[in-house]
């Protein structure tokens, strides 16, 4: 009977087995495909000026809205005979400098609340908490539009304001994890041999939390980016002659119907990227939390 059995079992196990390899497989190439993607974009962003075939603001005229395969122009050219190549070269250093920027403003800021709320507790807690529940009620594009619209479009004002988008969950994470990492017993061990608060927090509580809050970084990541795609593709984010994702995709719109690769092209960088890195953040997250081990 067990060898009945066993021969019965065989060939129920032999699928699922297989189906659980197949997915593996696909999945390790989606992220691998992921990682690529990405190194290539900081590559692209990094050696934009050496890349670029031409000015983002030369013009050629007698090549207006020239289709992709021209010996000139690979991507085709825009309503003013500038190169498309050479403009999303330049809006994809552009658009990950201000996502890049934003992410890290978001990330401390956040963290620093966070880590305060956990150290002195009450009034500054119960107001962490607060700001944080105001943060996460308040429309932020409606808040972006009307912030750049009074005050202007300027970089430096969009990479901070893009800083202030998704602080709070930053703030959550770091308070909960720095209070349970307080709740294990090292830290007040610590503290008793003489080191500070600062150093406390710094040294040992925020080094065994940095997993998790890499990972709620490279999920804020793409948020940014299609954040200042939006606003951009309003008006009222990257202003010319500068160039971004969103302001080709905005610019673009316009002449969907005579000259489309204007917009898809900066479209499709949009899309792969965002789906980059949520493909690597999953990937970071079942490899860096402990809990899903």
């Amino acid at each position: 009977m067990s060898s009945v059995n066993t021969m019965n079992e065989r060939p129920s196990a032999g699928p699922a087995t297989g189906l659980v390899a197949y997915v593996r497989r696909n999945v390790a190439l989606s992220v691998s495909l992921g990682i690529l993607w990405l190194a290539g974009m900081v590559l692209v962003a990094a050696l934009a000026d050496q890349l670029r075939p031409y000015g983002i603001t030369d013009m050629d005229l007698s090549s207006r809205l020239a289709a992709p395969g021209a010996t000139k122009h690979w991507l085709g050219t825009d309503e003013l005979g500038r190169d498309v190549l050479s403009r999303l070269i330049q809006s994809i250093r552009v658009s990950l400098v201000i996502a890049f920027g934003a992410t890290i403003i978001s990330a401390v800021f956040g963290t620093a609340l966070g880590l305060a709320a956990a150290q002195f507790r009450g009034f500054v807690e119960h107001l962490v908490l607060a700001l944080a529940d105001f943060q996460a009620a308040l429309p932020f594009l409606i808040m972006s539009l009307a912030v750049l619209a009074f005050f202007g479009s300027s970089m430096v004002l969009l990479v901070c304001l893009m800083g202030f988008y998704g602080w709070e969950r930053y703030a959550r994470i770091a308070r909960g994890l720095a209070i349970s990492a307080g709740a294990q017993g090292y830290a007040a061990s610590v503290v008793q041999l003489g080191a500070t608060p600062a150093r406390v927090y710094l040294r040992h509580i925020l080094p065994n939390v940095a997993s998790t809050l890499i990972v709620s970084m490279t999920l804020t990541f793409p948020e940014i980016i299609l954040m200042e795609s939006g606003l951009s593709f309003l008006g009222l984010g990257v202003q010319p002659p500068e160039t971004s994702l969103g302001n080709m995709v905005g610019f673009g719109r316009e002449y969907l119907t005579r000259a489309p690769w204007i917009m898809l092209a900066p479209a499709a960088v949009i899309m792969l990227t965002t789906l980059s890195i949520s493909l690597v953040g999953d990937w970071l997250r079942d490899r860096l939390d402990p809990t899903l081990r």
